[in-house]
């Protein structure tokens, strides 16, 4: 039984290395992938996958080479990890509780007005330097391609993702094919039909690109939650293991105080002492 938390903790910490693993590489699929430009995520997805992993092997060396210094960092490392995961879903909870479509009057799919979300998400969409990474992603992503061969009817009766519905045709509202003067959303003037320019600089595809990263990250804070649960659990077996490290220095015995075998059972042993130090008595 004394051995049991270094057992359960290395087992654990095999589960937390290979999720560390599918971390990273998410991480470096959303970094290579042609489908997605979701650069938001992609940084933290990395780094928290590197720091598990790094963690995951200092746990695995400390349980079961039961190397009580290298335990003690493990779990010295736990708490910032877990601090600040629990912070990092905290931000993201915050973050996502903006946002969200407006629906179209005769239309399945919703608009995205870029107003409606988070200060800090709407602030990096509008530096110029980080949407022209953004746009340049969407320009060689097939986000649009499909809608190319859509009919009027279709665009009545078909949803269409964020992405979609915010950089590939202009606002539902806009009015072309009229010699009067209407006032309109400034993203009307941006649209062209040029496949290469389309809605990419209007802010309802700013709002788009928002509400995707809007959604992914949520159901990543959910994760996150689970994630926390989960390492505090293993910091808490990580401490028995610490301790069960530490009792064969303290005490200069294998098994235990007296040092008693598996193969003799304790009266015997306990009778051997006795008898092998009889003449310190006598």
């Amino acid at each position: 039984m004394n051995r049991m938390s270094n057992t359960v903790i290395g087992f654990l910490n095999i589960l937390t290395l290979i999720s560390s693993i599918v971390l990273i590489g998410s991480a470096l699929w959303m970094g290579k992938s042609k489908t997605t430009c979701e650069h938001f995520l992609q940084k933290p997805l990395l780094i928290l996958g590197l720091a598990i992993l790094v963690l995951s092997l200092a746990g695995l060396i400390g349980a079961c080479c039961e190397v009580a210094w290298v335990l003690w960092v493990y779990l010295f490392f736990m708490v910032f990890i877990i601090v600040a995961l629990m912070g990092l879903t905290l931000f993201g909870f915050i973050v996502t509780s903006h946002g969200g479509g407006v629906g179209v009057t005769g239309r399945v799919y919703k608009e995205f007005k870029l107003e409606g979300y988070h200060p800090w998400l709407k602030t990096r969409v509008m530096d110029a330097n980080y949407w022209l990474t953004i746009k340049t992603c969407l320009l060689g992503s097939l986000t649009c391609s499909k809608l190319s061969l859509w009919t009027p009817l279709d665009y009545l009766q078909k949803d269409l993702t964020p992405l979609q519905s915010g950089c590939c045709k202009p606002p539902t509202s806009c009015v072309y094919n009229t010699e009067t003067p209407v006032q309109q959303d400034s993203d009307c003037y941006r649209w062209n039909n040029a496949a290469t320019v389309l809605c990419y600089d209007c802010d309802s595809c700013r709002a788009g690109v928002l509400e995707t990263v809007r959604r992914d990250w949520h159901k990543l804070s959910i994760v996150n939650v689970v994630i926390v649960l989960f390492l505090i659990a293993v910091y808490c077996v990580g401490c028995c293991a610490f301790k069960n490290a530490k009792r064969p220095q303290n005490y200069g015995f294998p098994y235990g105080r007296y040092g008693m075998s598996k193969s003799r059972p304790g009266w015997e042993q306990s009778w051997s002492r006795w008898w092998h130090g009889r003449d310190r008595y006598y």
